[in-house]
């Protein structure tokens, strides 16, 4: 049955998609810089007496342990969603960010504090983790039950529109203040202004989340096995362990594409500056390619779309990353089309990734549920790709970790086809 809606209806929902598109844009634009001013910030936060190796080492595995705060988040503020509200859940979140990105840009350098340092970088960026942990699963959740009916894989692919976006930010916004400023004055000081940024932009996003309205009702909210781990597990767990199975293997197939590609590339002899351009753009593309995906979706369903990722990504995944690419490594632009012919195929999974999740839980346990399974796949599988990747070069056999790829797409494609092709609960609008 189509549901109508009036005028003022589809307006309000689409401020509510744009909303909550808008604040998960800051969440990780916030998270990303990190990432891009790490280079400047890592002598003034670490011992000056460490080897560079072992202060890049200290910074980078506090990074990573930022994805381990993922789980506990997605509990933390997934019970919140469950319980209390998907708005105040993605409110408060909001909030974590704002005040983790202000508390990194004060943060006083060795020479001030000395040990204490390094160790409250550590503290504020575990609560950077902590915030984006609980965001995925309360937008994946909104975004998914504020979507107009039969286009509800459309307006959910802005998800990852504001994802890739966030890292694209990030990384323009290092271009622009290393263009305005010399390294001496990022290394100086100038690494706080970023973080600066975020800290109002999350304040900015506040305000309009603040105005989003309330997608649960109180009859799901009132269940008292609502948000908690134990209704998860008891009567969801075969959900979840199904979702896992697949996002595992899309948390890994992203970070590879878009992350540890780089490092590849750059050690396929092609120069950093290119290869930091190739990737620009091919992540640019990737992020506008989402709301055609999601639309496909919406006309095909999301177990194909699912199946067409996994089946897709094992079969060319090793002939493009292992063999094209090496082969074709002297032209830049024929590596760069072999890149997006990956992200194309990745655009299945991650144009849908929050909603084909959202469609396997009920109402009361389904932020939880999403931000939890999510956490965990990525944080086992996604976020370790670039390190495993590393010690499969080391161990002098890199083609071999593509291999490992392949088979978490299969275990994908096999779990792809328990999806359910059109869940009875979201077809009607709660």
């Amino acid at each position: 049955m189509t549901q109508a809606y009036t005028a003022a209806e589809k307006r309000s929902r689409i401020r509510g998609i744009i909303g909550a598109a808008s604040g998960n844009l800051v969440e990780w634009f916030d998270f990303y810089i990190y990432a891009v001013f790490a280079v400047y910030f890592t002598k003034a936060l670490t011992a000056p007496s460490m080897d560079s190796t072992y202060q890049s080492i200290y910074v980078w595995g506090v990074f990573a342990a930022s994805f381990f705060m993922r789980p506990i988040g997605s509990w933390l503020f997934g019970r919140i969603a469950d319980k209390h509200g998907r708005k105040k859940s993605m409110v408060i979140s909001i909030i974590l960010m704002a005040i983790s990105s202000f508390l990194f840009a004060c943060l006083p350098t060795y020479e001030q504090v000395g040990m204490l340092a390094p160790f409250l970088l550590l503290m504020v960026r575990l609560l950077q983790g902590l915030s984006v942990g609980g965001e995925y699963g309360a937008v994946a959740t909104y975004m998914s039950e504020l979507g107009l009916k039969g286009q509800r894989g459309f307006f959910s692919s802005f998800q990852y529109v504001t994802l890739t976006g966030g890292q694209l930010l990030a990384s323009l916004l290092g271009v622009i203040l290393l263009a305005a400023m010399t390294e001496q004055q990022l290394l100086d000081g100038g690494w706080r202004i970023p973080f600066v940024i975020g800290g109002i932009s999350a304040i900015i996003s506040l305000l309009a989340r603040s105005r989003l309205e309330e997608t649960l009702n109180h009859e799901d909210s009132d269940k008292e096995e609502s948000g908690t781990l134990r209704e998860l597990f008891k009567n969801h767990w075969k959900t979840f362990l199904l979702v896992v199975g697949y996002t595992s293997a899309g948390s890994l197939s992203f970070y590879v594409i878009t992350v540890y590609s780089k490092t590849y590339l750059t050690n396929l002899g092609i120069s950093s500056q290119t290869v930091g351009f190739i990737m620009t753009i091919c992540i640019f593309i990737l992020m506008v390619a989402q709301p055609i995906f999601g639309m496909l979706s919406d006309r095909i369903g999301r177990r194909t779309s699912m199946l067409a990722f996994s089946g897709l990504m094992a079969i060319f995944i090793y002939p493009v990353m292992a063999v094209g690419m090496p082969y074709f490594s002297g032209s830049p632009i024929i590596v760069a089309l072999l890149l997006i012919f990956l992200m194309m195929i990745l655009s299945f999974y991650t144009s849908i990734s929050g909603i084909v999740k959202a469609e396997m839980f009920p109402p009361h346990v389904r932020a939880l549920g999403v931000g939890f399974s999510y956490a965990v796949g990525n944080a086992l599988f996604g976020g370790s790709a670039p390190s495993v990747a590393l010690q499969f070069k080391a161990a002098g056999i890199e083609n071999t970790f593509f291999v490992y790829v392949i088979i978490m797409l299969i275990i994908c494609f096999l779990c792809s086809f328990k999806l359910p092709k059109e869940p009875e609960y979201l077809q009607d609008d709660h």
